[in-house]
């Protein structure tokens, strides 16, 4: 999903150790900076606010925990009037102006959580109304509007579409849809990096395979968000329609958004096969394992082929993704929590690792059963005007979190997979 899958600056996209050596330290909170009470982690939140907390709220729906109320809050709190999100607002209060950078990913994250959480449709509506707004005449979207498409950035977007209840392919612009832009960024099946996506063309327009890219366009391609569900054992390969490379991969004329998602899960499967693991690097720093990119690559693996085919990066992930976890903060668990949902495993028992309880230690405490029967049985709904009209069992935990950093540039200088 990432975020992740990611997500463009994305997202899981976006974690900081996504990019760099594994266990990098996470930006520190200034002196000057004061962390609101119902934020998700404790780094600086300037670069990744928003994001953290979208995919905290998500995690926590998907395995059924309800979040405290001042935590919805804050995110609807972090809107703009325009529908727009900024990846932070330390000036909630204040009206949104040419200075504040909007962006799509951070918006599109908040979609997904908000409509998860249910009763958000007014914040939803708004928010989809301006990433429509922001379209590409390629039919993709930019982290920043004005720029040109990337696959991050429209996976993200397909996902907030459909969790809105918009039909994505039916969100065009100038003839064409989110998937006709995904699909410029396919691959062919020949070639190094055969049917991959890459995150954009290079100034000659040629395409370059890019791991994290291609994890979330998967997702994307199959029309779904951050938090998706277990697909069908190879699911829509398309082999019965094209014609099969012989590694796998399947060329089509045309090539459909199920068949280009097959083409990247066999890349993705391909890049995990001998370690287990996607690798990431920095300029003059030796490789590293990509903790962040692998569990969206888990994702993305399940999503498109089923449980199995992602096993062997979920093993990896359950036997040595908990310091990273730790290090990285609430999206670091929402990301793999969404890994465990999409590949079958129990996200409450991570090899041995309880994420959903750190989850919960990075923030406010979620709402308990208690409280919920007990604004049932009085028929109020005590909601702190969050507006979330849904609640689910839950289980909390009360230790102190570490944050993540976000790195708006990290799928541009990562290693090239």
């Amino acid at each position: 999903m990432n975020v992740r899958r990611s997500a463009a600056a994305l997202a899981s996209v976006g974690v900081l150790a996504a990019a760099a050596p594994a266990l990098a330290a996470s930006p520190s909170p200034s002196s000057s900076t004061v962390l609101p009470s119902g934020l998700y982690g404790d780094s600086d939140p300037k670069y990744d606010g928003v994001w953290r907390q979208s995919l905290a709220l998500l995690a926590q729906r998907t395995v059924s925990v309800t979040p405290a109320a001042k935590a919805v809050d804050w995110l609807t709190g972090q809107q703009c009037a325009n529908g727009a999100f900024a990846a932070f607002r330390a000036e909630p209060a204040r009206a949104c102006d040419a200075k504040v950078m909007t962006d799509t990913n951070s918006t599109a994250a908040a979609v997904q959580a908000l409509a998860a959480l249910g009763g958000h449709e007014d914040a939803t509506g708004k928010a989809v109304t301006w990433l429509k707004s922001v379209q590409n005449e390629d039919g993709g979207w930019a982290y920043a509007p004005g720029g040109a498409s990337d696959a991050n950035s429209t996976a993200v977007v397909i996902g907030a579409l459909a969790a809105a209840g918009e039909r994505p392919a039916e969100v065009a612009k100038g003839g064409r849809s989110p998937y006709d832009a995904l699909l410029k960024l396919a691959l062919p099946c020949t070639g190094e990096g055969a049917g991959a996506f890459a995150y954009q063309p290079d100034k000659k327009g040629a395409l370059t395979a890019n791991a994290d890219a291609t994890a979330a366009a998967v997702v994307g391609a199959l029309g779904a968000g951050l938090d998706a569900k277990t697909g069908k054992p190879d699911q829509a390969s398309g082999k019965e329609s094209g014609k099969e490379s012989g590694t796998g991969c399947v060329d089509s004329d045309p090539l459909t958004p199920e068949q280009a998602a097959a083409n990247g899960a066999g890349y993705l499967a391909k890049a995990v096969a001998e370690d287990g693991h996607l690798t990431s690097a920095l300029a003059g720093a030796p490789e590293q394992p990509d903790y962040g990119n692998t569990a969206d690559a888990v994702v993305a693996l399940a999503a498109q082929g089923g449980a199995q085919r992602a096993a062997k990066p979920l093993a990896w992930l359950e036997k040595n993704a908990a310091a990273w976890a730790k290090q990285s903060g609430p999206a670091g668990y929402a990301q793999l929590i969404f890994a465990a949902h999409a590949a079958g495993a129990d996200p409450r028992d991570f090899g041995g690792t309880d994420l959903v309880r750190a989850l919960n230690a990075t923030g406010p405490a979620p709402q308990t059963a208690e409280a919920t029967k007990a604004a049932d049985a009085s028929g109020t709904k005590d909601d702190g005007g969050s507006g979330t009209s849904l609640w689910w069992m839950v289980g909390s935990g009360l230790a102190a979190g570490a944050g993540i950093g976000f790195l708006i540039s990290s799928r541009r200088k990562q290693q090239q997979l």
